[in-house]
This record gives structure tokens, sequence and C-alpha cells, in this order.
């Protein structure tokens, strides 16, 4: 079924882009399957509810560094970011199952802290830990979470259904878990050209806490319910709006106008990506895993989150032939690309 004739590598493909070849030729015959690859989460119909499954896997050298990840925020980081794709479908989570790969180096010790991180984010999301598997691994550590959540049947949002005129938001703000990588990086190199300068990472907590500590914004889902807005789209920015952008107009087959002076970037961020000669815009758009949400709301719930210090308002949805476009500071009108984020 899979058989091709040429050599191909897979980074001519992308992530998305081979889980689309991988898939394209699976078909759900579950009448109980409501919402298979596609979204962040499968969606699976359990009768009065619907029941949400999504799994994320991290690699030692890939997703996460031992050089400067604390192995308890390791923990908590690989349930946050599962817990995050059950809000991106406006339900919550209630379980987690965990698996983990074991190098030789890896010590009773340093796994304890790991299921430290992970109970200490399960007692904060309120979720249980019900199973896992546990494998030796020859090529370092990782772990992989599957959460399972739930939502009420008229509450689901896909990333589907945006349409034309409607507002395009985003939680909280942007970019900072890419300065806050870009940060531990260079610390990183300092300490391994000379083992006795010690990392200066003063004044600099909360691009810190958001690479390696993010949180889920479960608040904001509650946030919906209690002002009664159901978004018409939504996903959450782990690979960087442009990209999470582009994945909205393929679902929901729509185009979207950004305003640059519009994106939420934190003042820490901003002058540390000036430090490191990187435009702050940049890294709001294409950085990854900050883990808000990125979602499109009707014109007529303005009113109810306009006044919201944790939404902000960025542009709108406009005809899928306009395409994605980021109107600048000084007005002008530049098509918007997928950039988004590449892990180490």
């Amino acid at each position: 079924m899979f058989k091709n004739t040429e050599k191909t590598k897979i980074e001519s493909l992308g992530e998305f882009g081979l889980i689309d070849h991988l898939t394209s030729k699976f078909t759900n015959t579950q009448p109980t399957t409501v919402q298979g690859v596609g979204d962040d989460a499968a969606v699976i119909d359990c009768g009065t509810k619907y029941m949400l499954v999504c799994n994320d896997i991290l690699l030692e050298g890939v997703h996460f560094d031992f050089v400067y990840t604390p192995l308890k925020h390791l923990g908590y980081k690989a349930v946050a970011s599962n817990i995050s794709d059950i809000a991106a479908m406006n339900g919550h989570a209630s379980q987690i199952v965990v698996s983990i790969g074991l190098s030789s180096k890896i010590t009773l010790e340093a796994i304890e802290e790991v299921y430290a991180g992970i109970k200490a984010a399960c007692e904060h999301y309120t979720v249980d830990l019900v199973g896992g598997d546990t494998s030796s691994s020859h090529k370092g550590f990782f772990i992989s979470v599957t959460a399972i959540g739930f939502v009420e049947k008229k509450e689901v949002v896909y990333r589907k259904g945006a349409t034309k005129a409607e507002l395009v938001c985003v939680s909280g703000d942007l970019g900072s878990a890419y300065v806050g990588y870009m940060l531990l990086e260079r610390e990183k190199r300092l300490f391994l050209e000379n083992p006795e300068i010690q990392p200066d990472m003063e004044g600099n907590d909360y691009i810190l806490q958001r690479q390696l500590k993010p949180e889920a914004r479960v608040d904001i889902i509650d946030l919906f319910k209690n002002l009664h807005i159901h978004p018409t789209s939504m996903i959450d920015v782990s690979d960087g709006i442009s990209s999470e952008l582009h994945h909205l107009s393929k679902h929901s087959n729509v185009g979207f106008v950004i305003y640059e002076e519009k994106l939420p970037i934190d003042q820490t961020t901003y002058s540390k990506a000036r430090e490191f000669g990187l435009d702050p815009t940049v890294c709001a758009l294409n950085g990854g895993e900050d883990y808000e949400l990125l979602f499109t709301l009707k014109q007529d719930d303005y009113d109810k989150i306009k006044n919201s210090v944790d939404i902000s308002v960025i542009g709108y949805v406009t005809e899928q032939s306009e395409g994605i476009n980021l109107i600048s500071k000084n007005g002008n009108k530049h098509k918007l690309e997928a950039q988004g984020w590449h892990h180490v």
C-alpha cells in the first residue's frame, strides 16, 4: 500500500505532510469515530458526550536537551502539551497514559524526578494517570503521553468551521517559549566553551518558564463557558501561529488577514529577542511551544471578550482565495508562509 519506487527524504514532506501521506489511504469504519486524523485530538462518540484522545512524544536531542531541561519540568511539560490538545477541542482532560524509553545512562532517581513532574501536572489539571509502558532505548530517553478527555457534543470545536468576516483571536502572548529556548541554547554554548562560566538567567524567569514548564490554557476553555462563547474553529499554538493559521485555512477553507501591531508579545520577550538580534514579530509568528489557543469567533461575540486581558483580536477571516496575509506596522501586506517550529 505504501510502496514507493523512488527514495524520498522524509524532511521533504515535513511533519504534517508525512502524516497526511501515511494516513491518506485509511478510512474510518467504526460508527463511533467522529473525527480521526487531522485535528488536535480524535473524537469518539461515547453516548452523551464525545471522548477526546491525543498523543505526543518527546525525544531526547529532538524535543529537549538534558543539559538545561530539569527532569521534573520535562515530566510536567509532557503532560501539559497533551492537555493543551484536549483544550483545543474545547474539552477537558480526565486521564493520561504514559510510556517511557530508558537508556542505560538513566538512573532510577532521574525517572523519579520525571514522574514527580507528571504527578504535579496531574494534580494541577485534575487528571489521573491510568496506565503506560516502559521499554529500553538505545538512542536516549523518550516519553510518550496519551491524554483522554471529554466534551459535550454541542460544545466540541474543530479546526474546521471558520467563515468569512469572523474574528481571529489568540490567548496569552506569543514567541516567549522560543526566545526562552534561544536563551538556554546561548547559555549552553557558553558553558560548553568554558564550564567555569555560570549561566546568566537573571530577570528571565518568564521566558524560561514558558519554554521549560508551559501551561495548557484550560482557563480559556472555562472562560468560554462562563461567557457563553463557542469558537467556530480552534487549534493550539505548538508550531507557531503562522503554521497554525495554515492548518485552520486548510480545514476551514478560508483565508486570514493578521495585523502585526495586534500580535501580543510580552515585553521581556520583545527585549530579549532584540538582544539576540531577532525580530520579535518573527518569533511570535514562527516560534513554537507557546501552547496558547488560536481561534475564530463570530463578530457578535466581540463585546464578550473585548475587555479580556487574556484574549487578543489579531485579525479577521477572508475568502480562501485571498490567502493568509500579514499587515505590517507600516501598512504593507505580506503573504504569511508556514515557517513553524523546528525542534533542536
